[in-house]
């Protein structure tokens, strides 16, 4: 039997106008369904005022309050992805025509009346220094930027103040790209309804009630698509959600086809990405060749830690060193014969025939033969006993409890670890 989860999402348009849509969005989770209700009111970039400067206000409202009305102006953001930059995108550095769009307000009133500023006295004016270059202005249209519904009948303005005889506003706006996560004039929608389960049956929610919450809560229009709840139904406690009732209102910055389209694609954008990135760890090699990525230290581990041939361990001792791709030393417990053994994390040479390199310090012996330890260097006896040795190239590194040269060697009359 073929269940909702393996079917094809089914979207059917009930209702669409010019500044709002209505749909039924079916067979999708209902983890879907709500991030495609929160990308389209906060992740879809437009255009809006993000800076006033007043330069004469004796009106009776505060700059701050014009300065916050202005800023929920909607503006006209038509193909806003392509048509303007983020001002950290772009190269200016106080702002330009593919950055920012400047509008300016000039209003006084000489007569004896209430005289209403409106957004329709916002004026688009154009940069006159070409700071940058692109081909942002070529994709915008021609009322990009403008307030919405500017010298239009059936659109009403947005009022602004009221003034009186002898009172002006005179100020300067800039007007940037961002989205609604910085700020709620970014987002291109007024309000966004989002319903499923209009009967309660998978008992999603409780009502509060005196008597019936039949006849206390009135189930809405979205109803009439589903069945109602029997008395004898059982309840299912595996059932999910699978229809979802969406109207979207726009503040015409953005059509509703523009703000449904445009949701979707970021929310696939930020799904690939997630993918991605849990792809990029699973897929880190564990093990192998040169695979171009580097390790600690810039280091390029090898396959299965395996140390190059003629090259010992951490515990062992070789010719010419080994570890951990130390250039010519050891690793934090091997010592080089017959010369001086590298440590762990820095390699100096030494200056006789055998010398001592520790992790940290280097420690120059004086005497043929020499050992490597992890922070101090002595090429003498153990904490085991044993006599130091002296011919060339006999130098031997062992563990804590072996006769042999040690980690952590006792100062003798020869060398210390950081005294000579």
């Amino acid at each position: 039997m073929q269940t909702y989860e393996d079917s094809e999402p089914i979207v059917r348009i009930r209702d669409y106008k010019q500044d709002r849509v209505n749909f039924v969005l079916e067979n999708v989770d209902l983890a879907f369904a709500n991030s495609f209700r929160r990308v389209v009111q906060a992740d879809i970039p437009t255009v809006a005022v993000d800076m006033v400067e007043v330069e004469a206000n004796t009106t009776v409202l505060p700059d701050e309050f014009i300065a916050h009305r202005i800023g929920m102006v909607p503006l006209v953001s038509t193909n806003c992805d392509e048509g303007i930059r983020y001002t950290r995108d772009c190269t200016c550095l106080s702002g330009c025509q593919y950055c920012s769009i400047e509008l300016r307000l000039d209003v006084s009133c000489n007569d004896n009346r209430t005289m209403e500023v409106t957004s329709n006295h916002l004026e688009v004016i154009p940069y006159q220094d070409e700071v940058s270059s692109g081909d942002e202005l070529t994709k915008r249209g021609e009322d990009f930027g403008q307030p919405v519904g500017k010298n239009k009948a059936d659109v009403p303005p947005v009022l602004i103040c009221k003034i009186r005889k002898g009172q002006e506003l005179k100020l300067r706006c800039v007007a940037k790209k961002g989205i609604a996560k910085e700020h709620a004039k970014w987002s291109p929608c007024s309000a966004v309804a989002f319903e499923y389960d209009p009967y309660n049956k998978l008992r999603h929610t409780t009502y509060w009630h005196e008597a019936d919450p039949r006849t206390e809560w009135p189930v809405g229009e979205n109803a009439k698509e589903e069945e109602a709840l029997r008395d004898d139904e059982v309840f299912d406690f595996n059932a999910k959600p699978r229809k979802f009732y969406f109207e979207v209102e726009t503040d015409g910055s953005l059509g509703p086809q523009e703000v449904i389209m445009k949701g979707l694609a970021e929310l696939q954008t930020k799904l690939a990405n997630l993918i991605l990135g849990l792809k990029q760890e699973t897929d880190m090699p564990l093990s192998g060749g040169d695979t171009g990525l580097t390790g600690v230290n810039g280091h390029v581990p090898t396959a299965g830690w395996v140390p190059p041939s003629g090259s010992g361990t951490w515990g062992q001792s070789a010719a010419s060193g080994a570890g951990y791709a130390s250039p010519a030393g050891g690793g934090w417990g091997s010592a080089g014969g017959g010369g001086g053994g590298g440590g762990g994390w820095s390699t100096s040479p030494t200056q006789n025939t055998g010398g001592s390199t520790s992790a940290w310090t280097t420690s120059p012996a004086q005497n043929s033969g020499g050992a490597s330890s992890g922070w101090a260097t002595s090429p003498a006896q153990p904490w085991g006993g044993g006599s130091p040795h002296t011919g060339s190239g006999a130098s031997t590194t062992g563990g804590w409890g072996s006769s042999a040269q040690q980690g952590w060697g006792s100062p003798t009359q020869q060398a210390s670890g950081w005294n000579l």
